[in-house]
């Protein structure tokens, strides 16, 4: 009986294995409704695309249009708005790739992506991202495919990579891939870079009859165009998985009434993602990058918010707190941003990449002028051999593997001793991350991502290229839209030269979202008025929401969407 039972118990255990957890299996079958242009008599169908009198232009147009001759004259930098069509193109062969971080999603992107393109084109899978399309590294994607892999996080699918596909060589081999595998179309998934990348190859391949169509990814938020892409994917169910763990750990405070918690988190640039968080959970502090820089604040003054509000809990009786920090704080503290700019000019130096650490330290300082001198050396050591690391493959430096909220703590503790020896401070720190990046798609995530593949796969078998898929309208039904990839190009700064990029989406002073969250953070600060949101939710009650700060910022009335029906 004993041997009978634990068998079974053994086989049980055993089928949850390979992806197929209770949990796993249940969210495959989580409905996916969709915009009606795709859908006719129950069944999905192929739209075309008309283009709109709405035109999109950064900073720069006209070099922008030098840059991207090609493309901007396809596109005009024209909207496109999906509307139905009678025939469905036939005959198509197409690839996908995902390039960058994992968001979840990610696998919807596929998923719609091959069921719009049906049985009668071919989708292919790249792997490994951009490396892999230089190598042709590809896969047939089946219709069944993409069955079991529907709603689940990460990007093991494909695979990804942060190459940069920039040189008149990786173009070639890119060519090389698209006439080996007689490619009509390329969807790239990525952030802002990998867009701009998009761009650029979009451009390369016009002459060759090739699309390229770009998907907006990542979970920073940064990636946004306003109505027509009001948030990346990936970022929802990020910041809900974040913003579980810091209810959680706020719930902690009060129960062992004794610590402070400084908790970085991931976002390369923006603070969408603190502002989400604090937003969702109320802490006693929370950084943003943007309004730091805004109001030109220094480092001590951002110090002193955060000891000051430390100590007034204190004289309440309240020994604890949580303070967020966005990841990529420590580039908008003016002095700090400063040194960082020398520090990208002194990197991009032909010797410097073989120079050992203590060397670059020492150039370094030799290289600064003596307030900036001043200020390296009163950095602690990590922080400024953490300045001096090798540059990502976009020129940026790696903010993520910046302690920056041990050096808060260090200068928090310093401060709260001087302003009240009494007061008792004992700080933790925290880095949330990758935590976010790979976890099952809430059910706006899920929904989105398919209907973002739905119109990445469409606009590409129908010719468009140099476009970025996106979904608007998303309280009402939905509308899927082609954003011209060149009208969101700019020029900025990087790795001592300029270079052409889509502009970063940072938290705005006067969005309704900040607003908001400036006219409640000094209650939050006086005394734990926090929230646990708990786990993300993918039906009942809470399962059909949007960001708060998307809510806020749309103007909506309330945290619903729809999509589709």
């Amino acid at each position: 009986m004993t041997i009978t039972t634990e068998k079974v118990l053994v086989d049980h255990l055993i089928s949850f294995e390979s992806h197929q957890s209770p949990f796993e299996c249940a969210i495959r079958g989580i409905e996916l409704p969709v915009i009606a242009e795709f859908e006719r008599d129950g069944r999905l169908s192929c739209p075309d695309f008309k283009m709109t009198d709405r035109v999109v232009e950064a900073d720069g147009a006209e070099r922008t249009r030098t840059a991207f001759p090609n493309i901007s004259r396809l596109t005009g930098n024209h909207v496109l708005t999906a509307v139905q069509s009678d025939v469905a193109p036939k005959g198509k062969r197409v690839a996908v790739l995902f390039s960058g971080g994992p968001a979840a999603g990610g696998h919807n992107v596929v998923a719609g992506i091959r069921r719009i393109l049906g049985p009668d084109n071919t989708l292919f899978g790249i792997k490994a991202g951009p490396l892999g399309l230089m190598l042709g590294d590809c896969f047939e994607i089946g219709l069944s495919d993409v069955d079991g892999i529907l709603n689940t996080g990460g990007f093991d699918f494909l695979g990804s990579d942060r190459t940069k596909i920039k040189t008149a060589e990786d173009m070639a081999r890119v060519l090389a891939t698209v006439q080996k595998f007689k490619l009509d179309g390329i969807i790239v998934v990525g952030g802002d870079d990998s867009n701009t990348n998009a761009a650029f190859i979009a451009d390369y391949l016009a002459p060759h009859d090739c699309a390229v169509i770009g998907v907006p990814k990542t979970i920073d938020g940064d990636l946004q165009v306003g109505d027509l892409v009001p948030i990346s994917f990936g970022f929802d169910t990020a910041t809900k998985i974040y913003s579980e763990i810091v209810g959680n750990i706020l719930q902690d405070t009060p129960s062992s009434r004794k610590y402070w918690h400084f908790i970085k988190l991931m976002g390369r640039s923006a603070s969408h993602v603190a502002l989400e968080v604090a937003l969702q959970t109320h802490p006693a502090v929370t950084l943003i990058s943007e309004e730091i820089a805004a109001r030109n604040m220094t480092l001590s003054q951002v110090v002193e918010q955060i000891a000051e509000a430390v100590v007034a809990r204190a004289a309440s009786g309240i020994n604890h707190g949580v303070v967020l920090i966005p990841e990529g704080v420590i580039e908008f503290i003016p002095e700090i941003k400063a040194l960082v700019r020398v520090s990208n000019e002194f990197m991009a130096g032909d010797d410097v990449p073989t120079a050992s650490m203590a060397a670059r330290v020492q150039r370094f300082g030799n290289h600064l002028n003596s307030d900036m001198k001043i200020l390296f050396a009163g950095l602690p050591e990590s922080i400024q051999t953490k300045l001096l690391m090798d540059r990502d493959s976009h020129g940026n430096l790696q903010v993520s593997q910046i302690p920056s909220e041990e050096l808060f703590i260090e200068l928090t503790e310093k401060r709260v001793a001087e302003l009240d020896p009494a007061v008792k401070f004992a700080p933790l720190n925290h880095f949330f991350g990758y935590e976010g990046r790979c976890g099952a798609p809430t059910r706006f995530d899920a929904v989105y991502t398919y209907n973002l593949g739905l119109v990445a796969g469409a606009l590409v078998v129908r010719g468009k290229s140099g476009y970025m898929a996106g979904v608007s309208d998303i309280a009402s039904g939905g509308k899927g839209v082609a954003i011209p990839l060149s009208g969101l190009i700019t020029t900025e700064r990087r790795s001592g030269g300029d270079h052409m990029v889509i502009k970063k989406a940072l938290v705005e002073m006067e969005s309704p979202a900040f607003k908001f969250f400036e006219s409640r953070r000094e209650a939050w600060a006086k005394s734990d008025m926090f929230s646990s949101p708990g786990p993300r939710q993918l039906w009942g009650p809470l399962g059909n929401q949007v960001p708060m700060t998307v809510a806020l910022n749309l103007g909506a009335e309330s945290l619903g969407f729809l999509i589709g029906r």
